[in-house]
């Protein structure tokens, strides 16, 4: 008896680009975005650095060895990759592509420079900076955290004004004034660029075309 095969996704899957300095509240929007859309899948960077308490290996990162990580370059297995305080930090590129293939979203968690060369790989990745409402307001959640000392916090402010300086270069931006308005913004980005119509695989075009619309795809 043959075997039916797989009902084709109605789009390509998309994959979402969020970036941000840190303490702009991007984990807590991440976190809050994945509760609305739990189809929405996360990938997981590899890194080499030393996997800290409270961590889980394959949820937070895949921690690998220096010749693992070494090993997967050679083999061009990462999307994007870059060396961050003497540690290797790399986006597998094999998830990504059986996400789109599937027709199912994932989510990067990356910075302005992982973010500039996903967009270079692929083309319709849709990137999101995540802003805070100033640098003010930075330096009091920063400090309110209570993780880093006034030389950190003063560093990090100035990473912050390095990172929106390339702001233009996203698709769009998100100021979070507080969360269940920027998750809001978020959501509308989402459902926005899922009814894109350049998203669409063909047979599902045809089918518009002949009045019948398919179930959305979510």
């Amino acid at each position: 008896m043959r075997r039916k095969s797989a009902p084709r996704a109605i789009r390509r899957g998309i994959i979402f680009i969020l970036s941000a300095p840190s303490g702009a509240g991007k984990t807590t929007l991440i976190t809050a975005l994945r509760a609305k859309y739990p189809g929405i899948r996360m990938s997981v960077s590899c890194t080499t650095r030393a996997r800290r308490n409270g961590e889980v290996e394959g949820r937070h990162y895949r921690f690998l060895t220096p010749a693992q990580f070494a090993a997967m370059r050679l083999h061009n297995e990462f999307a994007e990759w870059a060396r961050v305080h003497d540690r290797l930090y790399g986006t597998p590129r094999r998830p990504l592509d059986e996400c789109t293939a599937a027709g199912c979203d994932i989510l990067l968690d990356i910075d302005v420079q992982g973010a500039r060369k996903i967009k270079r790989m692929y083309h319709d990745a849709v990137s999101i900076f995540v802003l805070p409402p100033s640098l003010t307001e930075l330096g009091r959640r920063l400090a309110h955290r209570g993780t880093d000392d006034i030389r950190m916090i003063r560093r990090r402010l100035a990473n912050a004004r390095g990172e929106i300086q390339n702001i233009i270069d996203y698709d769009y931006y998100v100021v979070n004034r507080d969360v269940k308005s920027a998750l809001r913004l978020l959501s509308a980005i989402v459902e926005a660029e899922r009814a894109k119509t350049a998203r669409l695989n063909k047979s599902h075009v045809d089918l518009l075309r002949s009045g019948r619309a398919p179930k959305n795809n979510e």
